[in-house]
């Protein structure tokens, strides 16, 4: 399915946040972001000179990107980041919580206690801990979150299920932000069904990629989530299914 054309919106004077910013859909996200005037600040493990990285970093635009290179599942890094952010740019008022992975294929009682744990980790801790730090600055410029959960969290299935499992946390992680920050900050996140990454197509091999979600039309339904345009919705989990 062929990607969308951007629709206007301004985040002049603004910083963004994105995590997992050096993948397919991280990447997409900072280019919406910058596109629409934002200060960028691209949180990884993975450093744009990195040949996995994904991320196209201008070195003569520092101005609109600045990249840090922190750990989200450690609470340490993760306060070090927030007020290296801030020091830096004096604000946050989106956070995009992106950083994420899949495992699956096995049943419950043949899946290892280690994939469990880097499920939780990476999905659900990264977005609880990136919350949490960035909340009390998102709370001084009225901000906003939006997170990925998964079409799949939806319901229970065979061979994935820790992933759904952390997928469907974080919707409720969005609901529990959005209900304690009404009037303040708004959280929300989108559920993807399969996007179109480089990855999915390379574990993928066999599958029809036609009806996959290009990466840019869910940074668009992200930045719209940020936008004046939607400031009566949090709380939401917003299906991102294409034509899958």
């Amino acid at each position: 399915m062929a990607p969308q054309s951007a629709f206007e919106v301004d985040f002049t004077d603004t910083v963004a946040v994105v995590t997992g910013a050096s993948g397919a859909l991280g990447s997409a996200v900072v280019d919406r972001f910058r596109t629409a005037g934002a200060t960028v600040c691209a949180v990884d493990v993975v450093a744009p000179d990195d040949e996995d990285s994904l991320l196209d970093r201008d070195p003569a635009d520092e101005a609109a990107l600045a990249f840090y290179e922190a750990d989200l599942t450690d609470e340490a890094d993760v306060t070090e980041l927030v007020s290296r952010i801030v020091d830096d740019h004096g604000r946050i008022d989106h956070l995009l919580n992106i950083a994420g992975t899949w495992r699956g294929g096995d049943h419950i009682e043949e899946t290892s206690l280690d994939d469990v744990e880097l499920l939780l980790d990476v999905n659900l801790k990264t977005a609880f801990l990136a919350s949490k730090h960035a909340l009390p600055h998102l709370q001084e410029t009225e901000g906003s979150i939006v997170s990925i959960s998964a079409r799949s969290s939806l319901e229970g299935g065979e061979g994935d299920g820790p992933y759904r499992i952390t997928k469907a946390g974080i919707r409720l992680l969005t609901e529990t932000l959005a209900e304690e920050n009404r009037g303040t900050v708004r959280a929300n996140c989108v559920m993807p069904s399969v996007i179109d990454t480089p990855m999915n197509r390379e574990m993928m091999s066999d599958a029809d990629s036609d009806s996959w979600v290009d990466p840019s039309d869910i940074a668009n339904v992200m930045a719209f989530l940020c936008s004046d345009g939607a400031t009566v919705t949090s709380g939401a989990a917003v299906p991102v299914y294409g034509e899958a």
